[in-house]
């Protein structure tokens, strides 16, 4: 049973297939408005009681347990957000749900030292109706893109789709396919690495392989192998802030350009002068970390279908392998 006062809701297990369910997943199917994820941030900061104290996300219901809702009041806004006119590859658009394809240089949504032209910036240009479960400075953004990573991002026009697509990535249903060029060899065409990752102690805005980090999935397959690099498919299960990356450098094997996880300029060093000034000449030219999300497969939240999607490299991410394997034959 639920009732509601102003900005409170309240319910009570009555129904004995209720009972035993965990409480966020009682919360996340009874207020549809809302991701499952945000109603366990709701829970965490104390906003849900059970029979007047705070539960675990994981609390197994009882009956005649009585549970009060109070949501947070909308996050004021840090920014005045304007929409800004913005050039957007639009790969799909329908009354739910927009598919782009991002380019390299893009940040996502406003923050410190971005509070102009970002994609959300461009969404509320572009779009009348976007999302808000995310808050005010981040319409529509159900998932994240790194700036320098090229490539698929999906976005919510609805409350309600986003809570879908949300549940989705929480719950690791939504496949992603990345292509990288990575530095190295690998002894294996194929594998999984299967290491939790937590923020660095010493930079909190990085991240590590930490055995108090969070369980995190990548799975790989070795396209092609270059003399000192390779073309590298990832199928991340989980969606850890930079996973990929912080992955693949702990391997041993670093994006190529990417500065904060060991596949920068540093790494050009020690191979004949030849290698080491083509590597440098195009790192330079290249300007970003070598990652973009090529594929991406959902169910529509309405139609509840599967829907995939698929860009291909850009331009610039072509030039860069094929000026490298020019290089080796000639």
């Amino acid at each position: 049973m639920q009732t509601r006062t102003p900005g409170v809701i309240f319910f009570q297990i009555h129904r004995s297939k209720d009972a035993g369910l965990r409480l966020d997943r009682f919360l996340a199917s009874n207020i549809s408005d809302h991701s499952r994820s945000r109603i366990q941030t709701w829970i965490r900061s104390g906003c849900v009681l059970v029979n007047g104290t705070q539960r675990k996300t994981g609390y197994a219901l009882e009956l005649n347990d009585e549970i009060q809702v109070d949501p947070p009041e909308e996050e004021p806004s840090l920014h005045v957000l304007h929409p800004e006119p913005m050039d957007l590859d639009i790969l799909y658009e329908d009354e739910q749900i927009v598919v782009i394809n991002k380019p390299a240089g893009l940040v996502i949504h406003p923050g410190v030292g971005n509070s102009t032209g970002t994609l959300v910036h461009g969404l509320l240009y572009h779009f009348q109706a976007l999302s808000d479960l995310n808050g005010a400075v981040r319409p529509g953004i159900v998932h994240r893109l790194d700036r320098d990573t090229s490539g698929i991002i999906l976005i919510a026009k609805t409350n309600q789709a986003h809570a879908h697509l949300a549940d989705q990535f929480q719950n690791r249903e939504v496949k992603k396919e990345y292509s990288g060029l990575t530095w190295g060899i690998w002894p294996e065409t194929e594998g999984e690495i299967n290491k939790p990752i937590g923020r660095r102690k010493k930079d909190p805005t990085t991240y590590c392989v930490s055995g108090e980090g969070k369980p995190s999935f990548t799975r790989f397959e070795v396209e092609k192998q270059l003399r000192h690099l390779a073309l590298v498919s990832f199928f991340p299960k989980t969606g850890r802030t930079h996973q990929i990356r912080v992955h693949a450098a702990h391997m041993g094997f670093p994006i190529f350009g990417d500065e904060i996880y060991g596949g920068g300029l540093a790494k050009t060093r020690g191979f004949l002068p030849e290698f080491t000034h083509l590597y440098k000449q195009e790192m330079n030219r290249f300007n970003r970390h070598a990652l973009h999300a090529r594929r991406l497969e959902f169910l529509h939240p309405e139609k509840k279908e599967p829907v995939i999607f698929e860009t291909p490299l850009p331009k610039e991410y072509l030039n860069l392998v094929n000026s490298i394997e020019s290089f080796y034959e000639g």
